[in-house]
C-alpha cells in the first residue's frame, strides 16, 4: 500500500469525526440481526464497530452485557466485575449502558469514577492487574472484568471485550458462547433485558468506586526495577496519545522519583492532536512512525521516550540513537535483557511469541539457553503460561507484551503497555545503552533480519480454504532459493491451529493468515539474508497461496 500524502501530518477538518452525531447514532440506530455485518462478532479482541455503521450501538452493549451476566452465572463466577473504559467517544456511553445491565442483575461492579484521580478511565492492564490481585489465593467468589475499548482503532469506533477470572483475554469457549448468546438476544429484541436507569445504577449499593490507578502504580515496583531508573538521571518523555492511562504518568513519576515529562496531556475524543497514520486514517498506534511523528520529532529532548495506544495495551519506544524502535526489535532486546536481569525467575521458564513475531526472538532466547513457546496470533494463548509462571516474557509483533513480576509470579495476563514502556527505561538505566543500541548489539551477533507485513485480496471462500489448509496440501520444496525446513499449520509451542500457513527455511520464513475483518489475507515474511531476499520471498508468497487455493 502506498503511503498516504497526509501520513505523519496533522489531520484536516475532513478527518475529524462529529462526536455528537456519533453518540447520537449509538442511541438512535438499532442493528438488524439479519444483516451479518450488524451482528455481534465477539472474537479474541471482543466486539468492535462504529455506531455510524450500526455495528456498535446501545443494543449491542445491552446484548453483550447480558450475555456476560449469563456466562458468569452459568459458571459460578460470583465475585466483583471490574469495569473499565478508554477515551474513545463511544466508550463512556457504552460503559454506562453496561453498568445499567450489570447493576440491575445485582453484580458488584468496580468502576473508576469520573471525578477520581484517573478521570474515570482505566487501562486494559490495570483491569487485568485488578482481577489477578483480587483473585490471588481465592478458589471461590472470583472476579472477572469488562474493558470497553476498540484499542488503537480510529475515533469513530467502539469496542467491548471480556476478561474472565484468569485476567487475560477470553478464550474461544467464552467468546463463542458470549457471541452466540448476544446474537440470540439481538434476534429476540433486547427490550426484555433488565436495566436500571443510569442514576439508580450509579447509586446502587453494588456499584463501587475503585482506585485502579493507585493499586496499579503502587505495585509497579514488583515488576520493574524503578529504583535504578529514579537514580539514573535519565530524562524520560511520554506522549499519552490521549489514552486511558494519561493520568497514570504523573503519579508514576512522583511515586518512583522519575525525571519524566508528559509532552501533551490533551484528552479529545476526536484525537485531532494525532498525526495521520500511513493510510490516511487517524489511528492511535504507537508502533507506527506516522502516528508517532510528534514524539519522534522530540527524540533529542530525551534519553528514551515512549507512548501507548488508547487502552494502553500496546507500546511504542523512541530513542535518541535510533528513533522509533520496531516492535520486533524491541521484543528481542527485552528478552535478552530480562533473561540476564531477573535472577529470581525460574531457570526453566520459556519465552512466548506468536508465529508472526521475528525469528530474532528465537535466536536470542536460545542463546540464553531458554526455549521458545510459539503460539498462533492472539494473546489469549499466553494466559496459562503466565498464570503458572512457565512463561517469563511474552510478546507479539503488533507491539503487545507483558512479563512476570520480579519474583516470577503473574503480573498481568493481558498486554501491558505501561510496563513495556517503563522496561525500556530500566534497560537503559542498568546497561547504559538504550533499546536501539541494545538491539544493534544483538544484530551484530545474530544478523540483522528484514521484516515485511503485507496484504492481498481474498474472497470469503479463499479465506475459508486458507484457514483450513493442511501441511500436506503444500508441495513446496524451496522458498527464496533455500530448501524448506518446515511447513506448519499448527503452532510449534501449543499445537493450536494457526488459521493459515507458516513456512520456514534456514534464514527466512513466511506466514499467511486470512483477515478476520476484511476481504484480504495477510502476508508476513522475514529474512536474515537481507531486504532484497525478503522482498523476493514476499513476492513468491502470493503465487504460492494462489496455487494452494487453486485460484
Amino acid at each position: 500500500m502506498a503511503r498516504h500524502p497526509l501520513a505523519g501530518k496533522s489531520p484536516p477538518d475532513s478527518l475529524i469525526v462529529d462526536i455528537p452525531a456519533l453518540i447520537g447514532a449509538y442511541y438512535e440506530l438499532s442493528p438488524d440481526p439479519s444483516e451479518p455485518g450488524q451482528r455481534v462478532a465477539f472474537g479474541t479482541s471482543g466486539h468492535r464497530g462504529s455506531a455510524f455503521d450500526t455495528t456498535f450501538n446501545e443494543d449491542h452493549i445491552i446484548a453483550v452485557a447480558e450475555a456476560v451476566r449469563r456466562y458468569r452465572a452459568g459458571r459460578g463466577i460470583d465475585g466483583p466485575l471490574f469495569l473499565g473504559i478508554d477515551t474513545h467517544a463511544l466508550s463512556a456511553p457504552a460503559g454506562r449502558t453496561a453498568l445499567e445491565v450489570l447493576a440491575a442483575a445485582g453484580i458488584d461492579v468496580m468502576t473508576a469514577p469520573e471525578g477520581g484521580p484517573d478521570g474515570g478511565f482505566t487501562p486494559t492492564p490495570a483491569i487485568s492487574h485488578a482481577i489477578l490481585t483480587y483473585n490471588r489465593g481465592r478458589t471461590s467468589g472470583l472476579a472477572d472484568g469488562i474493558v470497553i475499548t476498540p484499542s488503537h482503532n480510529p475515533p469513530r469506533d467502539g469496542g467491548i471485550k471480556y476478561n474472565p477470572p484468569h485476567g487475560g483475554p477470553a478464550g474461544p469457549e467464552a467468546t463463542g458462547w458470549i457471541e452466540r448468546e448476544a446474537n440470540a438476544l439481538l434476534e429476540e429484541g433486547v427490550a426484555g433485558v433488565a436495566r436500571l436507569p443510569l442514576d439508580q445504577a450509579l447509586s446502587a449499593p453494588t456499584t463501587h468506586a475503585h482506585d485502579y490507578l493507585t493499586a496499579y502504580v503502587d505495585d509497579l515496583g514488583a515488576v520493574l526495577d524503578l529504583e535504578v531508573v529514579g537514580g539514573s538521571g535519565l530524562r524520560l518523555g511520554v506522549d499519552p496519545l490521549g489514552g486511558a492511562g494519561i493520568h497514570y504518568w504523573p503519579r508514576i513519576a512522583e511515586r518512583y522519583g522519575l525525571d519524566l515529562t508528559v509532552v501533551d496531556d490533551t484528552i479529545d475524543p476526536t484525537f485531532r492532536f494525532m498525526s495521520v497514520d500511513k493510510d490516511g486514517i487517524i489511528r492511535m498506534d504507537p508502533s507506527s512512525p506516522d502516528a508517532m511523528a510528534r514524539l519522534i520529532g522530540m527524540r533529542e529532548d530525551f534519553d528514551v521516550a515512549f507512548a501507548c495506544d488508547t487502552d494502553y495495551d500496546r507500546h511504542g519506544i523512541v530513542t535518541r540513537s535510533g528513533g522509533l524502535v520496531p516492535s520486533n526489535d524491541y521484543l528481542a532486546a527485552c528478552v535478552d535483557y530480562l533473561l540476564q536481569h531477573r535472577p529470581d525467575w525460574s531457570g526453566s521458564l520459556q519465552v512466548g511469541k506468536t508465529v508472526v513475531t521475528s525469528g530474532m526472538v528465537d535466536r536470542v532466547t536460545r542463546s540464553r539457553e531458554r526455549e521458545v513457546y510459539e503460539v498462533p496470533v492472539g494473546f489469549k494463548w499466553f494466559v496459562d503460561g503466565l498464570v503458572d509462571g512457565s512463561l517469563g516474557f511474552v510478546g507479539e509483533e503488533s507491539a503487545g507484551s507483558t512479563l512476570l513480576r520480579r519474583d516470577g509470579t503473574p503480573w498481568t495476563t493481558d498486554k501491558d503497555g505501561i510496563a513495556a514502556t517503563l522496561l525500556s527505561a530500566e534497560m537503559t538505566a542498568r546497561t547504559g545503552k538504550d533499546p536501539s543500541e541494545l538491539y544493534a548489539g544483538l544484530a551484530d551477533r545474530f544478523g540483522r533480519p528484514e521484516y515485511r507485513r503485507l496484504s492481498a485480496p481474498a474472497t470469503a471462500e479463499q479465506k475459508r480454504r486458507l484457514k483450513s489448509l493442511d501441511a500436506a496440501d503444500s508441495e513446496l520444496s524451496q522458498v527464496g532459493g533455500e530448501p524448506i525446513e518446515s511447513v506448519l499449520t499448527h503452532a510449534a509451542g501449543n499445537g493450536a491451529a494457526i488459521g493459515g500457513l507458516k513456512v520456514t527455511t534456514a534464514n527466512a520464513w513466511f506466514a499467511v493468515r486470512p483477515s478476520g475483518t476484511e476481504d484480504i489475507y495477510k502476508i508476513y515474511a522475514e529474512s536474515f539474508i537481507g531486504g532484497d531476499h525478503v522482498d523476493g520471498v514476499a513476492g513468491e508468497v502470493e503465487e504460492i497461496v494462489k496455487g494452494l487455493l487453486g485460484s
